[in-house]
């Protein structure tokens, strides 16, 4: 067996059964050709996005077929070095590395680049909130847990101050105490630390406003009604709350946490289902962004056409057991980037877009859009 990158190898002996056969199969004599492109991949900086399976393996990719003859060696081969390519080289593994980066659309560092607090100064009392375009984060707390839990870098104090004001809170009841998870991954939190930094903000700039989804998750007591009022009471304040299913202006909204109740219960505020939302967010690899990125730019086309009165959401966030979150924003974020500059200066509202890793600059653009 040809010898394989030390970090492939290590990786693929501990990734479980169907890794592990895959391995044993590229003893094949293509098997020397891929060891050698990985080797070569792996001491390059060249963006995982750039390269494809035939691009990697010099492979025409006419070959490449489901008509081909499978009882040739020469395309078994093809095919099993195409299997390979895309479950490691476009899976989002290799692409998940220890090195941070922080980029105008996408951001995994400690703190933003730059802060907008107060952004929401700026517009008129009199503007429905369905009106106005909003940045947002997926899963807000989920800071911990490894590469395929992790959707965010920065702290909620620090989001919220470089613009975020739509939340995505996941709470694990247990026995009435509401921690904060993402799946199984426990984000060293509760609530009421959640409901703490947001009453901060909300003191601190009077002029803002935050939404926040707040739904159950890793638990399914579907009972999470009464912990929710007790902690609003124990660690924020009744009036903090907008208490309408209606949408707000901006000025009746000011200073008030909007929650987008996704429970079972009386009303706390508005109902997340009223919203018009995509949330596309199965990825299963890297080949499959493309189909992403056309539910997320299908969604904007329509917000800018769509009912007015209505909030729209729509999620660029989507991860993978072979496409982690944070190599699903590098790309998404990207495009997203790219479609909301080729429209700037244009009098249009796309709604909330929520992200995971946002730069600060993706975040200015949404907000410019008011």
């Amino acid at each position: 067996m040809p010898p394989f990158h030390p970090r492939l190898t290590r990786w693929l002996t501990q990734s479980g059964s169907v890794l592990s056969l895959l391995l044993s199969l590229l003893s094949l004599p293509l098997c020397q050709q891929v060891s050698q492109a990985e080797d070569s991949y792996l001491l390059t900086s060249e963006p995982i996005s750039s390269l494809c399976s035939c691009h990697i393996l010099h492979i025409d990719p006419v070959l490449i077929t489901e008509e081909s003859d499978m009882t040739s060696p020469k395309r078994t081969s093809l095919q099993i070095g195409k299997m390979f390519v895309e479950l490691i080289v476009l899976a989002g593994v290799i692409s998940t590395t220890g090195s941070t980066i922080q980029r105008p659309d996408y951001d995994d560092t400690a703190n933003p680049e730059f802060l907008n607090p107060s952004w929401m100064g700026g517009i008129p009392d009199s503007r429905s909130l369905s009106e106005v375009t909003l940045p947002g984060t997926h899963n807000t707390m989920a800071l911990y847990g490894g590469a395929l839990a992790e959707c965010e870098s920065w702290s909620l104090a620090s989001q919220l101050r470089a613009g975020v004001r739509f939340l995505d809170i996941r709470v694990r009841n247990v026995r009435g105490n509401l921690t904060l998870h993402h799946g199984v991954s426990y984000q060293r939190a509760h609530f009421g630390h959640v409901l703490e930094d947001v009453a901060q903000f909300l003191s601190e700039y009077p002029s803002e406003t935050v939404l926040m989804r707040l739904k159950e998750e890793f638990s399914e007591t579907y009972d999470i009604y009464g912990p929710v009022v007790s902690y609003i009471h124990r660690y924020a304040h009744w009036d903090l709350l907008w208490h309408s299913r209606l949408v707000p202006t901006v000025g009746e909204a000011r200073g008030k946490l909007i929650v987008l109740q996704d429970f079972a219960g009386p009303d706390l505020g508005m109902r997340y289902g009223s919203l018009n939302i995509a949330d596309d967010w199965k990825v299963p690899t890297l080949l499959h962004v493309n189909e992403k990125w056309q539910s997320v730019e299908e969604h904007l086309d329509m917000a800018i056409v769509g009912n007015k009165a209505e909030i729209f959401l729509t999620y660029g966030s989507g991860a993978g057991v072979f496409a982690y979150p944070n190599a699903v924003a590098q790309r998404i974020n990207a495009r997203i980037y790219d479609y909301l500059t080729a429209r700037m200066g244009q009098n249009l509202r796309f709604g909330i877009i929520t992200t995971d890793f946002p730069g600060a600059l993706l975040l200015q653009i949404i907000i410019d859009f008011n």
